[in-house]
């Protein structure tokens, strides 16, 4: 919380015509809150603003590893108060009512200073808010941020120092032609919801990005990370050297993440958190993500990928049940891989 809540209140109230301030919802798991944060620190930097994280919605909630972002990085970012958020938002402050109010339809409810994101892909709007703002969304495109580049690669430096099993493994990384592989599971297979939103990426999605790397990378070597890494050393089957990481887990396994960044390749789960390790990576290497991202395809994730990163063109389907591994229930689609450095290929993959 900010130390001095009354002067914040005169902050908000005193600059609410020429300077104003942004708070940003922040909710979900590292990946989600990471871009939850880079839109609304790239917005503040951009009209010189203080930022302030909500980070209410993470009273009671199970999932993940609750609010991570000041735990595992550098953002200095100060929490919104109660106060911060009825000076923004007045009467629309209550959480009930901002969960009301976010919901399709509403946004004549809303007033000028609650910004919801109106689709998942880039909005040019978040450029026209009011100086005072609440951001509610998640702001899946490096398009909001690409200007705050060089400040979010700051902030998102780790804070903690390496322990000594994942220094080990980052020297082995350091030392040969490392690609990330994750494979993300989890909710996507047990949740029925979050199955029918995402879907799965299957083995052949895996074996065919290797296949792709191993014909652009001498000698690689592959590191998987995963939600389930039983699974993953029982299906994927890459045919060229594994290493399997299961070391870190619970309130540790942002160091996941962390030894990604460290690989120059990355073959990228349909996950946030995935995407971000190959972010922070200033290796300049391949990257390949599937495409789509969603298997509901009224989620467009166009803008979601950046350019210079690999997609494999194809029809992502939510076919298999959640918790079953039915190779006959998913189809196999032609896709082709994009790049701006390598011609198009084409293949077959299985998502």
């Amino acid at each position: 919380m900010p130390e001095h809540p009354v002067e914040s209140r005169l902050i908000v109230k005193r600059n609410s015509g020429r300077f104003g301030l942004i708070i940003s919802c922040i909710i979900g798991g590292l990946g989600n809150q990471m871009f939850q944060y880079a839109a609304a620190r790239a917005l503040a930097l951009a009209r010189g603003l203080p930022l302030r994280l909500d980070v209410s919605g993470f009273d009671g909630y199970g999932l993940h590893q609750g609010f991570e972002l000041q735990r595992v990085f550098h953002c200095e970012a100060e929490l919104a108060s109660a106060a911060d958020l009825r000076d923004v938002l007045g009467w629309r402050a209550a959480p009930v009512l901002r969960r009301v109010l976010a919901r399709p339809g509403l946004a004549a409810l809303r007033g000028p200073a609650f910004v919801v994101e109106p689709h998942f892909h880039y909005w040019a709007g978040i450029r026209d808010v009011p100086a005072t703002a609440y951001l509610q969304g998640y702001w899946q495109s490096q398009k909001y941020f690409a200007d705050a580049a060089s400040a979010l690669r700051t902030d998102f430096a780790f804070r903690q120092p390496l322990s000594a099993e994942n220094a080990a493994w980052a020297e082995r990384i350091g030392r040969c032609a490392a690609v990330s592989l994750h494979v993300r599971r989890g909710d996507y297979v047990s949740d029925a919801r979050t199955h029918a939103a995402h879907g799965v990426c299957s083995p052949d999605f895996y074996r065919a990005a290797a296949r792709h790397i191993a014909g652009c990378v001498d000698a690689p070597e592959f590191f998987v990370f995963s939600d389930d890494i039983a699974w993953a050393r029982d299906n994927l089957g890459i045919g060229h050297p594994c290493h399997y990481l299961d070391h870190n887990r619970g309130a540790e396994s942002y160091n996941d993440m962390r030894l990604m960044s460290l690989c120059r390749h990355h073959i990228l789960a349909n996950s946030s958190f995935s995407w971000w390790g190959a972010w922070l990576a200033e290796a300049g290497g391949t990257v390949v993500a599937p495409q789509p991202w969603f298997s509901n395809p009224t989620l467009h994730d166009d803008d979601l990928i950046p350019p210079r990163w690999l997609r494999s063109q194809c029809r992502l389907r939510c076919s298999v049940a959640p918790g079953t591994t039915n190779r006959k229930a998913v189809s196999v689609r032609r896709v082709t891989v994009r790049s701006l450095s390598i011609p198009p290929r084409s293949f077959s993959i299985c998502v």
